[in-house]
């Protein structure tokens, strides 16, 4: 066995096996045990399709040769349907119940009590009357809870299904047999009838909130069109996605979903990204440009070549994080499973105890099981089993919706607890590429002849600060000629014939060896670059004409999150391979805590464990390789999407918008989620501390109050829905996406 990946939001196991190695009949055997229903695909290299029925998410294992055993948790033996079907089949077994637990009720002491004294039809006494009514609503309402009690019971196991079960088999058994042997009218068939009903109502309510979290990756996985049109032997043909394949090239008409990521090789249009950027405003594709599984075709026609196919693709990379996270389990989960394993065993416990406390006290045996079974039922664990794993599922997916994504439970957990961000600067704060800034012409030259001459003399140069000027030059419309005698000065900059006129480029040490005089420019050189600026004279025929400034832009939301983490009381540090003064210019304009510059690939690591040294929990936000060791050192690594596929996948979130404004949004989300599950935590504690005394008649004695069984199971139905409730409250207003971060405040 390879690997074993366990789904608790969706009741689904994954196991990856190797038939040479393992006997996939044993593990069958095992697994249809412990209460799944199982079926098996070959993995036969790769990770299976998002879209297939079972593979949710991507395991290590999955990308090797062997089979794959999809095993769906079945709460009964018939009942291994998907979640929906669970969902439903739960739905019908409640209607059912209630349908004849309403007239069992009417036709009990309960319904004598308000006033219902009509006799049962038939000539029925009102106890055979409610043991026909009840045996369906036990035996056919009631058999989730019991099979699976009864399954655990194999295993040598109490949980949650065991005290459901109890409580309704022990009010069925007692009323069964007063009803036939001792002919007493003291029974529990409403009780079991009611128990059984109020159960059923509250697991359906947890199982449809619960599967209901789930959406947010539905709506991600109907991004993806199930067709598309593709070109074969000159013909144009329609085929499903799946049977895409990297090469192919797919045809893409106005109003069209891009069914698979690839590379525009012909034609041109505008396509909304707004799933994968978050920006509204389409953006323009021609040849070369790339285009993403998801996205949406504008009015044009475009062809594209098929670069990433089936699970490969961005929209399936996201899927699989998503899923991964909502299925894994957080530190705090952990706990929680403990304590609800210990409950059981308390909730058994007390109800023994109860039973023998009364009885010894001289109250009657029915008056005991009732403080029994209410005891044992109100102390159903599921409200402390779902505390952990509802708000992380709702969190995870809220997430992926403003495009953060958690890598697993303990990801998002860890973010809450951050107390420093560190930036890595080229590519995360900045945009990565040199652009033009500046343009200081000297007297009676304009700055179109400034920069105009420059990029001319440039064109041919292949150095990033030379493509920035032609770049900004071509930006502005300028006409810009074909230089002559082009040469390249290492260390000084570029000298070319421009419409014949000899034509330097470069740093003060060019101009100083040309005879150049700058006069008042050095200065202004020296201002440029003190604000993180590159700064290169310009000359002509030994005339000066100008100072031209190119810098590596700070993206336009850089300023705002970082504001925006110091409002939340989160530190914010820059750590560069740039030399002190242009980190120094960055961080003044950002308004940075920290900046560390001057720092090796290799040294970034060390400077995370220094800030740790310190007591900081750390998260790196990074983008390319030599950022992947701080990553991995941090608490939280952070990587842009747009970023290297080794800084992606050494980090444990991925900001899919490839803006480091969504930090603070990642931020304010985990620490929501985490108060979430405090609140569900503490919620499940203090209702079972409080719930198990009063069920089991503490009150009795002083104000002759006695919790029934059936009343029991209401209350427990209704912690355990509180609780997926207020986890469901983390879809309101809890993240803002990315675009407006910028503007506005943090709650």
């Amino acid at each position: 066995m390879r690997d074993v990946h366990l789904d608790r939001t969706r009741s689904v196991a994954h196991v990856w096996i190797d038939p040479g190695q393992t006997d996939e009949a044993q593990v069958r055997a095992q697994l249809e045990q412990a209460g799944y229903a199982c079926t098996c695909e070959q993995a036969t290299g790769g990770t299976p399709s998002p879209n297939t029925a079972h593979d949710h998410h991507r395991t290590p294992a999955a990308d090797q040769h062997g089979a794959h055993l999809a095993a769906e948790h079945a709460s009964h033996d018939e009942h291994a349907g998907h979640g929906a079907d669970m969902v439903s089949d739960m739905l019908r077994r409640f209607v059912g119940s209630l349908l004849l637990t309403l007239p069992a009720v009417l036709y009990s002491p309960i319904g004598e009590a308000i006033g219902f004294t009509t006799m049962p039809p038939f000539g029925l006494g009102m106890n055979v009357f409610g043991l026909l009514l009840t045996t369906p609503v036990v035996w056919w309402g009631g058999w989730p809870f019991i099979s699976a009690a009864w399954r655990a019971l194999r295993r040598g196991e109490a949980n949650m299904m065991t005290l459901i079960a109890l409580g309704i088999l022990v009010s069925y058994a007692y009323s069964l047999w007063a009803t036939l042997a001792l002919n007493s009218q003291d029974v529990f068939f409403e009780a079991a009838a009611m128990l059984t009903t109020f159960s059923l109502l509250g697991h359906w309510l947890e199982m449809r909130s619960r599967f209901a979290t789930g959406r947010a990756v539905e709506a991600l996985l109907r991004l993806a069109p199930a067709t598309a049109r593709v070109v074969r032997a000159g013909t144009e043909i329609e085929i499903p996605v799946e049977q895409v394949v990297t090469g192919d090239i797919v045809v893409i008409r106005p109003g069209d979903r891009v069914p698979v990521d690839g590379e525009v090789v012909s034609g041109a249009s505008f396509v909304d990204e707004s799933m994968l950027t978050g920006e509204p405003v389409p953006v323009e594709k021609t040849p070369g440009e790339k285009v993403t599984a998801g996205t949406v075709n504008q009015n044009g026609a475009f062809g594209f070549r098929a670069t990433a196919v089936g699970a490969d693709t961005a929209l399936a990379r996201i899927v699989g994080l998503v899923q991964n996270a909502q299925a894994s389990k957080a530190p705090a989960q952990r706990l929680a499973d403990t304590a609800g394993k210990y409950l059981v065993f308390v909730a058994l416990g007390s109800g023994l105890i109860a039973f023998l406390a009364w009885m010894l006290l001289g109250q009657s045996v029915v008056f005991a099981l009732t403080a029994a079974v209410s005891a044992i039922v109100i102390a159903c664990p599921d409200a402390l089993a779902l505390a952990t794993p509802t708000a992380i599922t709702v969190g995870v997916g809220r997430g992926a919706q403003a495009g953060v994504l958690f890598k697993n439970a303990s990801a998002l957990e860890a973010t809450a607890g951050v107390t420093t961000v560190i930036f890595d600067k080229t590519g995360t704060l900045t945009e990565g590429k040199p652009a033009l800034t500046d343009l200081k012409p000297a007297p009676g030259v304009s700055e179109e002849t400034l920069l105009a001459t420059a990029a001319s003399a440039d064109r041919p140069s292949q150095h990033p600060l030379a493509e920035a000027i032609v770049r900004g030059a071509q930006d502005r419309g300028l006409s810009l000629s074909e230089p002559e005698g082009f040469e390249s000065i290492p260390g000084r900059g570029v000298q070319a014939t421009v419409n014949g006129r000899r034509v330097l480029v470069g740093n003060r040490a060019l101009m100083t060896q040309a005879g150049i005089t700058l006069g008042q420019a050095e200065e202004e050189a020296s201002r440029l670059a003190s604000d993180g600026k590159t700064a290169m004279f310009v000359a002509a025929d030994g005339q000066f004409l100008g100072v031209i400034a190119v810098a590596d832009r700070v993206r336009e939301s850089a300023r705002a999150v970082v504001t925006q983490l110091q409002a939340l009381g989160v530190k914010t540090a820059m750590l560069t391979g740039d030399n002190e003064r242009t980190a120094q210019a960055v961080g003044r304009q950002l308004g940075l805590d920290t900046v560390i510059a001057d720092v090796l690939p290799e040294q970034k690591a060390a400077q995370v464990q220094a800030l740790q040294a310190k007591g900081e929990r750390v998260a790196m936000v990074g983008d390319g390789v030599n950022d992947a060791p701080a990553l991995a050192q941090a608490e939280v690594g952070i990587a842009i999407g747009a970023g290297t596929d080794v800084a992606v996948e050494t980090a444990d979130v991925v900001l899919v918008h490839s803006d480091p404004a969504a930090v603070a949004a990642s931020i304010v989300l985990a620490r929501r989620v985490q108060r979430k599950i405090r609140q569900n935590l503490f919620w499940a504690a203090i209702y079972n501390v409080l719930a198990i005394p009063f069920a089991a008649g503490v009150l009795y004695p002083a104000y002759g109050v006695l919790l029934r069984p059936e009343w029991a199971a209401l209350l427990m139905s209704a912690s355990t829905l509180i609780v997926t409730a207020n986890a469901l409250l983390l879809r309101r207003g809890v993240i803002m996406p990315f675009r407006t971060l910028r503007t506005a405040p943090i709650p």
